[in-house]
């Protein structure tokens, strides 16, 4: 849907105006679940006539309240932003989430929606908003009566693979290096996305550049192997064969996202990068020599290869 978003960080800059159906929560990954509540909802408020908005907070509610640390996001938080707009919403909030926000009761966070963005219709599926996820369904629908809002909660359950979409499952996925249950709950493939930055020039030296990437240290990696994947630069579109591991044939220590961009031979550092795994190929591995490492990413090459028609259709 070809609507533009107004994206805020503060309630304090609205002023509720018009009358808006909202739907709360971290929609971390914005999976297949989060699409189809986010977009009944978007064709319930334009069948009524109001604003149709999605209030995300940041940083997720686990690190803050349960201290959860480590790579937790399945997606950067303007990629998030990014698939919202594309879902029809027209005012996007992120809502920072911090210890002072997570005292907040129920009562009063509902009563600063309805003062900064005119609250109608509180749209979700399980709800638990405030102090200790006071607000609930029946506390809200109470709350509603006297406030003069509804609460919609949104039942419908989404699947994917004979088993529900969540957010905790397509972590698991990508952690045991299953992109194809991950991509399949995304309903898109899995991205990865920094700057190019210098590596050790191995890969150059075995004839086989690769473009070291730069990824966000919160954002969760799939499980070390080699993908096929799509190489997103200026807006140009390439085949990929991805690696996410150590390199223990060469003694790596750090863990490393390196990508092979076929057909591709220009100094890119600094370049902004976007890569989409679509295939798993295989393990990562250690090789007796140099020389069976190269076969073996040679061989990679070509099944990525094999895979074009596809890769290049999900884009």
């Amino acid at each position: 849907m070809n609507r533009k978003s107004y994206q805020v960080r503060e309630l304090g800059q609205l002023h509720g105006q018009t009358p808006t159906f909202l739907a709360i929560g971290v929609f971390d990954g914005v999976h297949l679940g989060h699409q189809q509540l986010l977009e009944s909802m978007v064709a319930a408020a334009d069948r009524s006539g109001a604003r149709p908005a999605v209030l995300t907070f940041h940083p997720h509610p686990g690190k803050v309240i349960s201290g959860r640390t480590g790579r937790v996001y399945l997606s950067t938080l303007d990629d998030r932003i990014n698939y919202l707009a594309e879902l029809g919403l027209s005012l996007i909030i992120t809502k920072e989430f911090d210890d002072e926000f997570r005292q907040t009761r129920a009562a009063d966070f509902i009563d600063l929606l309805i003062q900064t963005v005119k609250l109608d219709q509180l749209w979700g599926g399980n709800f638990g908003l405030g102090y200790e996820r006071e607000g609930d369904f029946n506390f809200l629908q109470k709350l509603g009566k006297n406030r003069g809002f509804t609460v919609h909660q949104y039942q419908a359950m989404v699947e994917w693979g004979g088993s529900s979409v969540s957010s905790s499952r397509i972590r698991q996925a990508l952690i045991q290096g299953n992109i194809e249950e991950a991509n399949g709950c995304l309903g898109r493939l899995y991205r990865l996305a920094g700057k190019v930055i210098p590596g050790d020039g191995r890969g150059k030296q075995l004839g086989i550049p690769t473009a070291n990437l730069e990824v966000w240290d919160e954002l969760v990696l799939p499980a070390n192997g080699v993908y096929a994947a799509t190489a997103k630069l200026e807006g140009e579109v390439y085949l990929a064969a991805v690696n996410i591991g150590f390199r223990p044939t060469v003694n790596g220590h750090s863990l490393n996202v390196e990508a092979h961009i076929l057909n591709f031979d220009y100094d890119i550092y600094g370049e902004d990068l976007t890569l989409e795994l679509a295939v798993r190929i295989r393990d990562e591995q250690k090789f007796p020599t140099l020389e069976a490492l190269v076969a073996q990413i040679k061989s990679d090459i070509n099944k990525v290869r094999t895979l074009q028609p596809m890769l290049l259709v999900e884009n």
